[in-house]
């Protein structure tokens, strides 16, 4: 096991600089925290969703993202770090054909909502799709694996299925663009 923080301040972010895991110092607004910084923040709107009653396999599902989140983020932290792999890009593709099968084809835009619980997902949603786009922006300055973006890429869409299953669970129903509402 890593080291265990005894202290949470070391004061030697003070001068907007912090260490990255390998160790060397950047910029606290550099590509790459602020990709990770981004992943971090996904992870924890993944968090509100988990505050909310939700269906156990949902649940069981995004616990396990959790995990891998924290991974990615330590991968994007360690420059030449390799932590997600194309086999978990491919659970990412299994879980959102399961989840995404039982549900009507989509003839509308959705709008973010239906319940709480399907709020908190589209929120996380928007948050990854921002992370990707994060990382992304890192690539092209310094290497990233392709798996990093697609995994985000593959989270954030399971995300989207996941909130049309939310807000079918919750009983409040998906929120529909209505698009003819200017005609009117």
């Amino acid at each position: 096991m890593g080291n265990r923080l005894s202290k949470i301040y070391t004061r030697t972010g003070d001068d907007g600089t912090t260490g990255l895991g390998d160790g060397t110092r950047v910029s606290k607004d550099s590509a790459r925290v602020t990709a990770y910084g981004t992943v971090d923040e996904a992870n924890s709107c993944i968090g509100l969703i988990l505050a909310c009653e939700i269906p156990d396999d949902v649940r069981a599902l995004l616990t396990a993202i959790q995990h891998q989140l924290f991974d990615l983020g330590g991968e994007l932290c360690i420059p030449g770090h390799a932590a997600i792999s194309e086999a978990d890009v491919e659970r990412l593709e299994q879980q959102l054909d399961a989840f995404n099968a039982p549900l009507p084809p989509l003839k509308d835009f959705i709008l973010p909502g239906g319940g709480e619980a399907a709020a908190r997902c589209h929120l996380a949603r928007t948050v990854v799709r921002r992370a990707e786009r994060e990382v992304v922006t890192l690539s092209r300055h310094d290497a990233v694996r392709p798996e990093a973006v697609r995994y985000l890429n593959r989270l954030s869409d399971l995300l989207f299925v996941l909130a049309r299953v939310l807000a079918r669970a919750s009983g409040h129903g998906e929120v529909l663009w209505n698009h003819e509402r200017r005609r009117a």
